[in-house]
């Protein structure tokens, strides 16, 4: 099926970028189903997905909307090109150990729940709406990641290594979470939602609390720049899409 072209508008890049974003972190959280260390935790961060899943939707849905090109959440998930989804790097990178994935949740989800506490306040009812639900899931699961990041700090010397080989591959990413430019300019003057940038204090506040329980030592300001929310992505997002649109894309408008 031919791909879409989607709107380069400030408005509906910047709920591309959430939304996006949202969206790749939860085909990569789904790997885990069948696979968690326990019973317990495969159906946890099953749930997760689904959660981080039902946020892509909704926002994903509005900026549909707001492009007015009759294009719907399913058509912007599964029938763009690569270059233009806009999610942030972190998102897409291979699942890793269960160390690595509950990093990055971790990492993660403090980001999102500062994103959506912000969102409730947007001045687009529907993108404030939808924040208002995500907050509460987001607060679970940086919690729930959270737990893990302490146990395994805590806990063996191979859980400790494990987590620390982990926040050595994830911590040049997260710069990317910060990163300001026209767009976020453009959503904080119209109160659609803050720059990215305003949410680096208290992450890192966050992020500083949680790496002390953990016996973890706070990394240095990552000199390496990602750019997945420009459309500049790493080499994984084409085998992350190849898995995400295959149905759509050989059984074009197909439903259950």
């Amino acid at each position: 099926m031919q791909s879409i072209e989607v709107s380069k508008d400030p408005t509906v890049q910047y709920l591309l970028r959430l939304g996006d974003t949202c969206l790749v972190l939860s085909q990569r959280l789904s790997e885990w189903c069948g696979h968690g260390p326990v019973l317990e935790e495969d159906i946890a961060m099953a749930n997760m997905a689904l959660d981080l899943l039902g946020q892509a939707r909704g926002v994903l849905a509005r900026a549909g909307e707001r492009e007015r090109r009759g294009h719907d959440e399913d058509q912007l998930a599964y029938l763009r090109d690569e270059r233009d989804y806009v999610s942030a790097t972190i998102a897409e990178l291979p699942r890793g150990d269960f160390a690595f994935t509950v990093l990055r949740n971790a990492i993660m989800a403090t980001w999102l729940e500062l994103m959506w506490q912000r969102l409730q306040a947007s001045s687009d009812d529907k993108l404030a709406a939808v924040a208002a639900k995500a907050v509460k899931e987001a607060r679970y699961h940086q919690q729930h990641a959270a737990d893990w990041v302490v146990r395994l700090g805590d806990g063996t010397d191979e859980s400790a290594a494990r987590l620390r080989a982990a926040l050595d591959a994830l911590w040049p990413y997260t710069r990317e979470l910060f990163d300001a430019d026209e767009v976020d300019e453009h959503a904080a003057r119209s109160g659609l939602g803050p720059a990215w940038s305003e949410l680096r204090e208290p992450w890192m506040a966050q992020m500083q609390a949680l790496f002390t329980a953990a016996s973890l030592d706070m990394p240095a300001e990552p000199k390496f720049r990602s750019d997945g929310k420009r459309g500049s992505h790493s080499e994984h997002m084409g085998f992350v899409l190849a898995d995400l649109q295959y149905l759509q894309r050989a059984y074009p408008g197909g439903t259950w």
